[in-house]
């Protein structure tokens, strides 16, 4: 045997130990749905989509229903900047007048959408596993209502409103659909949820991804909710990465200034998605390839749990 022979022998018994250790927590998520929340700058990239979809539909053929919830905020940019549009942010959400709405709609509901579903259909194509692209617009799957801002005048010091457009808050998730889609015992359906919702007089809106992420999460009854994002986790004041924390401790951090900026929101999300029946939701960093496989199915995770 040569060298080439010996090492590739090598890690097949690796893979084959690696997979006997998955085994305690492949069966932990059997029939169990985990849903993603799928967003960042490295979404655009095809390689890193790619790879992303060929670990979704591993995860179905493991005996997991993922369902995926994305943002777009970048590609929204992008568009609209073409456009020669402006964007404006009131604490990281976007300012959404008619015109900026139909072009999110458009990237988000369209582009993106489609184009995640098809790299899962194409990753699942010999064992016929297919993402099917959805929006909050669907079958009444997400009911929204305007949101509401308010900004303290540095000055006066007096709270007034901020009208952010047509920005929504989810109300209602009905789940019918996406329920329907992952309990088929003839078909592979990954339902794949673009963040787009509708008001009860009809009034479509942009709703945050992660927001919509931890209502489709806590409809569902969701075993995890992964929130992939740029970053390892949450960190703690040293810089060091926390492994795991209760909605109280996550609170705390917030309190304290520990989470700040970006990772504010995620925290909040999370502990919502706990307190609507979520079991647990993890943040880790979706660049990192086969994160949510290292995060589901091996002993130290890769990212911060939050949990009630």
């Amino acid at each position: 045997m040569d060298e080439t022979e010996r090492q590739s022998e090598e890690r097949g018994w690796a893979t084959a130990k690696t997979l006997a250790e998955a085994l305690p927590y492949i069966q932990v998520y059997d029939r169990e749905t985990v849903v993603i929340k799928y967003g960042g700058h490295a979404m655009g990239e095809v390689a890193v989509a790619k790879q992303f979809a060929a670990d979704v539909v591993l995860l179905k053929l493991m005996g997991v229903n993922p369902v995926v919830v994305h943002g777009g905020g970048p590609q929204i940019s992008a568009m609209l900047t073409k456009a020669g549009v402006k964007s404006n942010f009131v604490d990281g959400l976007r300012v959404t007048d008619s015109d900026t709405m139909a072009v999110a709609e458009m990237v988000l509901s369209g582009a993106v959408n489609k184009e995640i579903a098809h790299w899962i259909s194409v990753a699942g194509k010999e064992a016929d596993v297919r993402g099917v692209g959805l929006s909050g617009k669907d079958a009444g799957l997400l009911t929204v209502e305007k949101t509401t801002r308010t900004k303290k005048d540095p000055d006066s010091l007096i709270e007034h409103e901020v009208d952010l457009g047509f920005v929504g808050e989810p109300t209602n998730v009905d789940p019918k659909l996406i329920a329907g889609l992952i309990a088929s015992e003839t078909d592979d359906w990954v339902p794949v949820i673009a963040p787009i919702g509708v008001a009860k007089d009809g009034q479509t809106y942009n709703v945050n991804a992660d927001t919509v992420a931890g209502a489709v999460a806590g409809a569902l009854n969701a075993k995890r909710m992964l929130l992939l994002t740029d970053v390892k986790g949450v960190l703690n004041k040293d810089g060091d990465i926390i492994r795991q924390m209760t909605v109280a401790e996550a609170q705390a951090l917030i309190d304290d200034g520990t989470a700040s900026g970006g990772m504010i929101p995620k925290l909040q999300t999370a502990m919502a998605a706990v307190r609507a029946g979520v079991e647990a939701v993890v943040i880790l960093d979706g660049r990192r390839p086969h994160a949510m496989l290292v995060e589901l199915f091996t002993e130290y995770g890769a990212g911060t749990l939050v949990k009630a």
